[in-house]
């Protein structure tokens, strides 16, 4: 899961995920890009069991809560496939500036790849109780606001904040925890 001091411990329990792209280069600009990310997603809940909480995708980065049976191992799978899937998109769409960034910036240690989508790690930290798990789905929901994308966290497509405003979201999540 990448190097890092922090660790999954507790898998069963929800926990407040990071993932970002490299240099935070702008990736999740077009609405293609954005679907691997929620066709991923959809996957693991349907597939693997994740229960996926709650999320928010922005340009460059996304925050989203889960658990699973193996969270660490759905992380890497998550990754490694919407990396892949990533790469895959902008070869198809000849967007070698992009593709030459993600080479440019890999990490030198990464000698298994030719690009490097995603920083290392995700800085999991677990949500100990409800009042935590609360908190941190405003956080993301509240993310687009906070940058000045929306007026309010219902407006932004790529966010689970609908969902819990019992509007139609793009994918379902968890709720059923309160």
């Amino acid at each position: 899961m990448g190097r890092s001091r922090y660790r999954i411990y507790e898998n069963r329990s929800p926990h407040f995920l990071t993932c970002t792209i490299i240099n935070w280069i702008p990736v999740f600009t077009r609405p293609d890009t954005a679907q691997i990310i929620l066709d991923s997603l959809a996957f693991l809940q349907r597939e693997r069991e994740l229960r996926l909480y709650g999320y928010v995708i922005l340009e460059n980065h996304m925050h989203w809560i889960a658990d699973a049976d193996d969270l660490p191992h759905e992380i890497h799978s998550f990754k490694s496939y919407t990396a892949k899937m990533l790469v895959r998109y902008f070869e198809a769409h000849d967007a070698t500036r992009m593709l030459d960034q993600f080479a440019f910036y890999k990490k030198h240690h990464k000698v298994d790849r030719e690009h490097q989508i995603w920083e290392e790690g995700t800085h999991p930290q677990l949500l100990q109780n409800q009042e935590m798990l609360v908190q941190k789905l405003e956080y993301i929901h509240n993310n687009p606001v906070k940058r000045g994308y929306v007026d309010e966290p219902t407006y932004w497509r790529y966010s689970s904040a609908r969902n819990y405003a019992g509007l139609p979201g793009l994918i379902e999540v968890f709720s059923d925890w309160a």
